[in-house]
């Protein structure tokens, strides 16, 4: 894998990113390691995080996944080196006070949360410093519907930009990203920036899949012309895509036992748990199989040559499921496949936004 450069930054990633967010809930720190070192190995160099991982967020596992990647660096020394790192601050509360009680997002959460992520990380700098989710309310995790009614920002966004700023003026950050965004969100940011002389995000992580494809409705056009790179994540649609599903569905005794929709009511209630969005992967994935491919492989192959996407970031619990992941690479869908795809799409629009 060649690397690609992130937006207008001077980074430059493997446009497969290795996600972490099962490492201290599903995956124990030494598979954990053992998984870093393999990603390493396979030539990807570009590794995301959060302050809120582990997944399912819980009070017990907050900052678990940064402080296990932070011991991996301290293991080997020279290896920070050779990662571009990118973490997240998180957005206003969602019900977890044990990260903040408030519901802004103040320059001084900012500042709190990089250090914490910092300490824990064991490094000095972070790479990509990304806003988890907006502090404006917006339709995000499988809300369908901006209403203004609920509106109850309390923090700027040039307020945010200046926090961002101090963080990269004082060399512990490089570059900033959001995530969950919108196309307002992202010309805003980028307006103020530009008007400012702020940091210019490089990025925007948002859910991009064969469920859920809302990037293309308008973000797409934004980011493009905007010069911000996609980072998708959930390219398996929290697993949905690789036909683990497809006959036990995710509840009952013919569930995948230890699989992430099946072991957590938490995520079942979320958008990859719905009655559609499974019913959905049933049908991309019989429509790989009919192709002569794995679900894993069509559905990783759709996100790996979309030109709207720069990273697609995998998120495994096995050394085994990534390397399914990085064969993957180099696949080519027909254009008779996208076509199929398409026509499922127009049909089912996006389940799992």
């Amino acid at each position: 894998m060649n690397t690609i450069p992130l937006g207008q930054s001077d980074l430059r990633v493997t446009p497969i990113c290795l996600g972490t967010m099962t490492f201290g809930e599903q995956v124990g720190e030494d598979e954990a390691h053992a998984i870093l070192d393999r990603a390493l190995e396979r030539g990807v160099n570009f590794i995301d995080t959060a302050e809120m991982y582990a997944v399912p967020a819980r009070a017990q596992t907050y900052g678990a996944t940064e402080s296990i990647i932070g011991r991996w660096f301290a293991r080997q020394p020279g290896l920070r080196q050779k990662v571009v790192l990118a973490t997240k601050v998180a957005g206003p509360s969602r019900g977890m006070p044990w990260i903040r009680e408030g519901k802004g997002l103040t320059a001084a959460d900012i500042v709190a949360s990089c250090e914490g992520s910092l300490r824990r990380l064991r490094t000095d700098v972070i790479d990509l410093y990304q806003i988890h989710w907006p502090e404006r309310h917006v339709p995000a995790f499988g809300t369908l519907y901006y209403d203004p009614a609920k509106e109850t920002s309390q923090t700027p966004i040039r307020e945010q930009l200046e926090a961002l700023a101090g963080l990269v003026r004082a060399g512990k950050v490089r570059h900033i990203g959001l995530s969950n965004e919108t196309p307002y969100g992202v010309h805003e940011f980028v307006r103020l920036a530009e008007e400012h002389g702020l940091p210019r995000v490089a990025t925007a992580q948002n859910p991009y899949c064969l469920l859920n494809r809302t990037w293309e409705n308008g973000l797409d056009e934004t980011c493009h012309r905007l010069g911000v790179s996609l980072l998708a994540y959930s390219p398996l649609a929290f697993g949905l895509l690789t036909g683990k599903y497809d006959v036990g569905g995710t509840t009952g005794p013919q569930a995948p036992q230890g699989a992430r929709i099946a072991s957590y009511e938490s995520v079942r209630k979320q958008r990859w748990g719905r009655p559609e969005a499974v019913q959905a992967a049933r049908r991309y994935n019989a429509l790989a199989r009919a192709h002569g491919l794995t679900p894993t492989r069509m559905a990783l192959a759709f996100c790996y040559t979309k030109w709207q996407v720069a990273s697609t970031i995998i998120g495994v619990t096995t050394r085994a499921q990534l390397e399914e992941n990085l064969d993957a690479w180099g696949t080519a869908l027909a254009p008779e496949l996208l076509q199929e795809i398409d026509a499922i799409r127009w049909e089912l629009r996006d389940p799992a936004l």
